[in-house]
């Protein structure tokens, strides 16, 4: 019982102050269908902060840069114009056929298909390799997948693979990963790689076009044998000047893995063709962790100079809660660039950081982390 009360005071209190401001723009049936009616653009919040949403980006816009300008010019050929050049082109060609064909398999055990409309299927492969000098290396393979089955009446899709995936922002700065560490004395732990992406489960997208935001539900398996359901709400605001504000609350709860909490935010200001200013904010409480309640936060710059790039770099933080004990236990900069390589659908991303770790007692060294990213 006093389990279940801690979690309700500080896990639910993030949950309902999250959905409360999503829901303060909530609107009825009425309401909706006069705004689809005129087309209403997406609402304007009035801000009386003159000086957080016009003088900091002013002063960071005017200061003096060594960079390129912004750019969405491609230095890769896409994907049907290289498909055919190689055998690594032709095999990334046929899985990628297989998979839609597959998914179009399946929607048709639903009934009556539209070839207007036909399923389809994604899928990233990554391997996420990390270096520093007191965890040494560690190399992570990785797999998400979504097969979207469009003849069910209610958006419904598959998905499989690493679920933490879908627990970061889709434009996620930094490489992370919440799955446990491996074990210690290996390089690569394949017993605790497949726990990390056995998980499998449908996902029904939308649940009402009466809710002011977006949803996802899912209800399957994970780590072999944990059944779960997972529920994900998030909606995004144009705020003025240039800035956007995005939340999603995810919760979980798995028969195994029991409660798990987690709110993102980010704050952006993204003016035309100039560098991107945002921050983005984590919070996350799992009965399944050490602490109570976690958190991580990146302030960044983020540049583009072609299309598919990210140069990114700015301040990491994180800390911890528990029993009753608040903590800043990692800070310090970081910087990290991403692109595609040779085709526009590999991606390579490095990630360069100087923190520090109080609970293990670490002053300020050097971390490295390496994506390679496929994508189908």
């Amino acid at each position: 019982m006093q389990k279940i009360k801690s979690f309700l005071v500080k896990g639910c209190s993030i949950s309902v102050l999250s959905l409360l401001g999503m829901c303060a723009f909530a609107q009825t049936p009425a309401q909706i269908e006069t705004a689809k009616e005129t087309e209403v653009p997406v609402p304007q919040i009035e801000m009386n902060a003159p000086w957080l949403f016009y003088t900091i980006p002013s002063w960071i816009d005017a200061s003096p840069t060594l960079f390129p300008p912004q750019s969405d010019e491609s230095i890769v050929l896409p994907a049907e114009s290289t498909e055919n050049n190689s055998w690594v082109d032709h095999q990334q060609k046929n899985i990628r056929t297989w998979a839609d064909k597959s998914a179009t398999k399946i929607n048709n055990w639903f009934g009556e298909t539209d070839p207007n409309e036909p399923a389809t299927a994604t899928l990233r492969i990554l391997i996420d390799n990390e270096w520093n000098k007191h965890d040494n290396f560690e190399i992570k393979p990785r797999i998400r997948g979504k097969i979207k089955l469009p003849t069910l009446e209610r958006k419904l899709s598959v998905v499989f693979g690493d679920d933490s995936l879908d627990n970061e922002l889709d434009n996620n700065v930094g490489i992370t990963n919440e799955n446990p560490v491996g074990s210690s004395d290996k390089n690569l732990d394949s017993k605790q790689t497949r726990q990390d992406n056995g998980s499998l489960a449908l996902r029904w997208s939308d649940l009402s076009k009466r809710l002011p935001f977006e949803t996802d539900f899912d209800l399957g398996i994970r780590s072999g044998d944990d059944i779960y359901a997972r529920l994900k709400a998030s909606k995004d605001w144009a705020l003025e000047n240039d800035f956007a504000f995005y939340a999603e609350q995810i919760f979980r709860y798995g028969i195994d893995s029991k409660n798990y909490l987690r709110t993102n935010l980010e704050l952006t200001h993204a003016r035309p063709n100039h560098p991107i200013l945002s921050n983005q904010f984590n919070l996350t409480y799992a009965d399944s962790q050490e602490d109570d309640v976690t958190w991580g936060n990146f302030l960044f710059r983020k540049h583009q100079f072609f299309h598919g790039n990210a140069f990114s770099y700015g301040l990491y933080t994180n800390g911890f809660y528990n029993n009753h004990d608040l903590r800043l236990n990692s800070y310090g900069p970081f910087v990290s660039w991403r692109q595609p390589f040779l085709r526009d659908w590999f991606f390579i991303q490095g990630d360069l950081n100087y923190l520090n770790d109080h609970r293990n007692n670490r002053s300020h060294f050097i971390g490295a982390l390496v994506r390679l990213e496929a994508l189908f």
